[in-house]
């Protein structure tokens, strides 16, 4: 455990933006099921509405610094395949 007070700080703020970043992670994940559960359905306008939502979620995540650009380049353009070889 720390003993100068801004170590201290620091513990109290990291876990805080740890817990910020694992719910953050979680609710993008939580969108890309969406759309991966929307393209098993076969329902394309289900689909397309998801894959705009995920696509967002994911552009939100590379600009909170919790997907790196190229993570986020690679699943969208894996989730944009995904949308074109279902129609």
């Amino acid at each position: 455990m720390p003993n100068i007070k801004s170590a201290k700080k620091r513990v109290l703020v990291n876990k805080a933006k740890a817990l910020q970043n694992k719910a953050a992670r979680s609710a993008l994940k939580t969108d890309i099921k969406k759309f991966e559960a929307a393209v098993a359905g076969g329902n394309r306008s289900e689909a397309e509405g998801a894959y705009k939502v995920a696509v967002k979620a994911v552009d939100k995540a590379v600009g909170h610094g919790i997907l790196h650009k190229n993570s986020a380049a690679h699943k969208k353009s894996g989730m944009t395949l995904k949308l074109n070889k279902l129609a």
